[in-house]
């Protein structure tokens, strides 16, 4: 876990082995666990695992072009790490579909999941770094991939899918990469602003038991990465022990274990009672709205009760008054994790375009 050498410049693979076959993905020829470098939440060199997975067979003419998969909430332990860990059933579906398309798929862990420090829950800047330097990283394995690539990402991804697409090519200048699109589902955006809400005061419209998940981990990630703030004094013991036990405990069983709190029940006071959390929590987890340079698909299901559908609304109205080049697909009758498999119809063909426009 602990990696002791010089970390290596950015987007670099350090080590590579073919990944056990049990935890790889039922529509994929051959498929690697990775360690690369990335930087992290304090603006340090830092390692992230990852899993990259081919198609099977021979590659096109000029290689695969690249997905990079970025992953829902899975928790913040080392115990969580998807690259270590058998794929759902809905996640092997959905991206072994994406192989069946003749992509590569490029799934990073997100640095602090199975490498050291604490993985920064929802950080728009540091996921985006780890996420790029996922596909830079891939390029430097000697395997057919074209510098052609993509972003597709779920939930907790969504959002991370979103802030890489603002900066993919700020961030890979330089690389030869050449990024096209970026397909989001169930986005987490502007969470910040619900957030600065919190409070013992505070409701939440319609939201399922896994709020309190959320809550911690979002707790624990901005307290980690911003000490200075002292979050800890506007919270109850029982608040204290959730945002502790969000450090170690994955997604569902921490759900269970809050399943008595509400996220009021984690305050004794308003989260905006601490001077400059405005402007803290819009560094940490706000959400680009406009610089984008390539297409956006922003998939939503109206039965959502993970992320508030009008998360996504909002934030595609905002995005328009922004003049992005921005895709909306909504899904009446799908929740949270329905409007990924629900989504393939219309993102598929998004890609496909993405793909071949300005040739």
């Amino acid at each position: 876990r602990a990696f002791a050498a010089p970390i290596p410049p950015q987007g670099t693979t350090i080590a590579s082995v073919p990944l056990d076959p049990a935890l790889s993905l039922s529509g994929a020829g051959p498929a690697y666990r990775v360690l690369y470098s990335t930087v992290d939440q304090h603006d340090q060199p830092a390692v992230s695992t990852g899993a990259v997975f081919l198609p099977p067979g021979p590659a096109p003419e000029g290689g695969f072009p690249v997905i990079a998969w970025a992953h829902g909430t899975v928790g913040l332990g080392d115990d969580c790490t998807p690259s270590a860990l058998p794929r759902t059933a809905r996640d092997d579906e959905y991206l072994s579909h994406w192989l069946s398309e003749g992509y590569a798929v490029v799934a990073s862990d997100y640095a602090g999941l199975g490498t050291p420090g604490l993985m920064s829950y929802l950080n728009s800047v540091t996921t985006a770094h780890g996420v790029v330097d996922s596909v830079i990283a891939a390029h430097d394995m000697g395997l057919p991939l074209s510098p052609r690539w993509a972003i597709v990402g779920q939930s907790q991804g969504g959002g991370a899918a979103i802030s890489s697409a603002r900066w993919a090519n700020e961030f890979s200048q330089g690389t030869g990469l050449d990024y096209r699109g970026v397909v989001a589902t169930g986005t987490p955006a502007n969470i910040d602003k619900l957030v600065y809400q919190t409070g013992p005061d505070f409701k939440l419209p319609e939201l399922g038991p896994i709020a309190n998940a959320y809550t911690a981990y979002i707790l624990a990630a901005l307290s980690e990465a911003r000490p200075d703030l002292d979050v800890d004094r506007v919270l109850t013991p029982a608040g204290r022990n959730a945002a502790n036990r969000a450090e170690t405990v994955c997604t569902l069983p921490l759900s269970e274990e809050l399943s008595d709190l509400t996220p009021a029940a984690f305050f004794t006071a308003p989260l905006n009672s601490i001077p400059g959390m405005a402007d803290a929590l819009y560094a940490f987890m706000g959400t680009p709205s406009t610089g984008f340079d390539r297409p956006i698909f922003l998939g939503v299901g109206l039965l959502d009760r993970d992320v508030p559908p009008e998360s996504t609304l909002s934030f595609y109205h905002q995005l328009v008054a922004n003049n992005q080049n921005v895709t909306l697909h909504v899904y009446p009758e799908e929740d949270h994790s329905g409007t990924v498999l629900a989504s393939m119809a219309d993102s598929t063909p998004f890609l496909r375009d993405a793909f071949v426009a300005n040739e």
